[in-house]
């Protein structure tokens, strides 16, 4: 027996190897108290001194992370202050207290279990994963609201462990001593929380959505986290340890040896300079993705703006400064952002949305902003604004056809007129382009081309449409083949397109990050990849074994096979002619479902 092996979701890759300490429940006790009218004041007293504290912390934590370097994205904490100084809650808090007559502890647990309960109810795992940022923000209001030292007298650590806990927020790992948390594990959690993104900054092996994990695992036992596999081993065998342990050497050296060529060129063996980007969904992620090589940002998903507890929209002037601090961050680069790709039915206006049988296919995106101009209107205007700051693109998402376009691209320039009579200085040229992500835009791209300044092609929904297959559902989701052959020709026909029109075109889904299918891509005549950030070393490593003129003969056989599984076996076999080790193993990993290529990355 090799010891018990549990699975989830790897979020932050790399092998822990230690001693398990189980943290049972994060949720702070609360005791419901009736008041009488004349304790109302000291109940709002107390909110405000809370809040005020809250927020005294965040700053401290902030300056805590910011001297600790290493590219921690410590703006994630601007969120949670963001929640502290928001309006909508505190109202509804202090609604709570006089209508309801409770003490401020059992006010503020009730209006958090109520927006907890809302981000639960949506579909995007992006917005899922914000809860467990509701529940810190809650927590910490809690926990400074009663006389129980803070999050460091539960959370001290004074030996290297592996934390299994059922989830863990951003404040857990902040008070987390990096140098003894060798890993976690947690029952909950998702790869886009900003616990995931402050393990990868900390590089700290992770797996979350272990269902049981905090049952099936005490105190004390030895523990493996495997984040590159998603796996959590329970009293591993020494035998098995040792085989860890040499994984684990080979896995640093592996990774030094790759990110010692963030400072070399992506260019092919015959000289031809292909450009990497990033996927980002926040402006602080910005400074690791330029940490591991990216040469711009080429998807920001700008729905985080739209995060915040009432659902309310940001006002243009929160937009502007999330656009100007992203294209100061990233120049001389340029920043591609999509513009709101979310339904109705997760924004402010709720109640005017329809009650959509399938909201995939309805009320969503491009769609949603045409019909709600006036939000559509104040993020364009902030976009315009920032263009003045460097170089921002802007890309709108589900166009499905030339008329959605041209509709788009009158409010456009409505919003520019509008910023030129106010004397706001703009880039009166900014780059306006199409995603490429619905099959009807593939099959006009040689017409959207004659009117859009640049194409991205977004795969993840381009598949999901094109095969009409749901990849969350397990019942169909081996259907969801990237490497479809009806996906590789659209692909080609839009690059082709592009390429006449003589308009720039970039490939911003998955695949961009599937090693064996970068040959592919360069071979069609994509120069331009935008991926997850820690996938851009070993494209570039992919990218610097190749010439052009193998790829296009690669291209073009693998567009002569008739299924998903031929051209995955033909293109693992051309890698496996060429890499060997630790670059095979990943090779091989991103296809172990066989003809997918399903990596198990989010939306691009």
């Amino acid at each position: 027996m090799k010891g018990r092996v549990l699975r989830g979701n790897g979020i932050s890759p790399g092998i822990a190897i230690g001693k398990a300490l189980v943290l049972k429940s994060r949720r702070i006790p609360v005791i419901r108290r009736s008041i009488q009218e004349e304790d109302i004041p000291l109940e709002l007293k107390k909110l405000k001194e809370a809040l005020s504290r809250s927020k005294r912390q965040l700053i401290d934590l902030k300056k805590r992370f910011s001297q600790e370097g290493g590219g921690i994205p410590v703006c994630i904490f601007d969120s949670h202050l963001m929640m502290l100084e928001d309006p909508v809650f505190i109202a509804e808090v202090e609604r709570v207290i006089k209508e309801s007559r409770v003490n401020v502890e059992w006010a503020i647990r009730l209006v958090i279990d109520d927006i907890i309960a809302a981000f639960s109810s949506i579909e995007d795992e992006f917005f899922r994963d914000r809860k467990v940022d509701i529940e810190d923000v809650g927590n910490r209001l809690l926990l400074n609201l009663s006389s129980s030292p803070f999050f460091q007298s539960k959370m001290s650590l004074s030996e290297e462990v592996i934390v299994i806990a059922p989830n863990l927020t951003p404040s857990d790992l902040a008070h987390l001593a990096p140098r003894f948390l060798l890993g976690f594990a947690t029952d909950t959690g998702g790869a886009t929380s900003h616990t995931g993104i402050i393990a990868r900054s900390r590089k700290i092996p992770a797996v979350v959505g272990v269902n049981g994990v905090t049952s099936e695992v005490r105190t004390g036992d030895r523990v493996i986290i495997d984040g590159d596999e998603g796996v959590v081993i329970v009293e591993p065998t020494e035998v098995l340890i040792k085989e860890y342990r040499v994984k684990q050497l080979q896995l640093r050296d592996y990774e030094a040896r790759l990110f010692r060529t963030k400072e070399l060129e992506a260019v092919t063996t015959d000289g031809v300079k292909v450009t990497l980007q990033a996927n980002i969904d926040l402006p602080e992620e910005v400074d690791a993705a330029i940490a591991y090589g990216a040469e711009g940002i080429g998807l920001y998903r700008s729905e985080f703006l739209f995060l915040k507890p009432g659902f309310e929209p940001p006002t243009e002037e929160e937009h502007f400064q999330v656009y100007r601090e992203l294209t100061e961050k990233v120049s001389p680069h340029p920043a591609i952002v999509r513009t709101l790709d979310l339904g109705g039915e997760k924004l402010s206006d709720r109640e005017g949305a329809p009650d959509e049988a399938n909201p995939v296919l309805g009320l969503r995106a491009i769609r949603y902003c045409l019909k709600r101009r006036d939000l559509f209107k104040t993020q364009l205007r902030a976009l315009l604004r920032a263009s003045a700051y460097g170089d921002i693109r802007v890309v709108f998402p589900l166009i499905s056809g030339l008329e959605e376009l041209r509709e788009v691209k009158e409010i456009f320039s409505e919003a520019k007129e509008e910023l030129k009579r106010e004397g706001v200085p703009i880039n009166e040229d900014m780059p306006l382009g199409v995603m490429i992500e619905v099959p009807s835009a593939a099959a006009t791209a040689d017409i959207l081309a004659m009117e859009a300044d640049f194409f991205s092609i977004g795969t993840n929904d381009l598949v999901q449409y094109f095969l009409a297959v749901d990849r969350t559902n397990m019942a169909v989701s081996h259907l969801y083949q990237p490497l479809h052959p009806a996906i590789l020709r659209s692909v080609k026909f839009v690059v082709e397109a592009a390429k006449k029109a003589e308009i720039e075109v970039n490939i911003c889904g998955e695949i961009a990050a599937d090693p064996i299918l970068v040959m592919v891509l360069l071979g069609m005549g994509l120069t331009q990849l935008s991926m997850n950030p820690a996938s851009i070393p070993l494209i570039k490593n992919v990218i610097r074994s190749v010439s052009l003129s193998e790829a296009e003969e690669i291209a073009r056989r693998v567009l002569t096979f008739s299924t998903a599984k031929e051209i995955e076996e033909y293109l693992l076999e051309r890698m496996a002619s060429r890499f060997s080790g630790r670059v095979l193993t990943e090779l091989r990993n991103n296809h172990r479902g066989g003809g997918n290529g399903l990596s198990g990355d989010k939306k691009g």
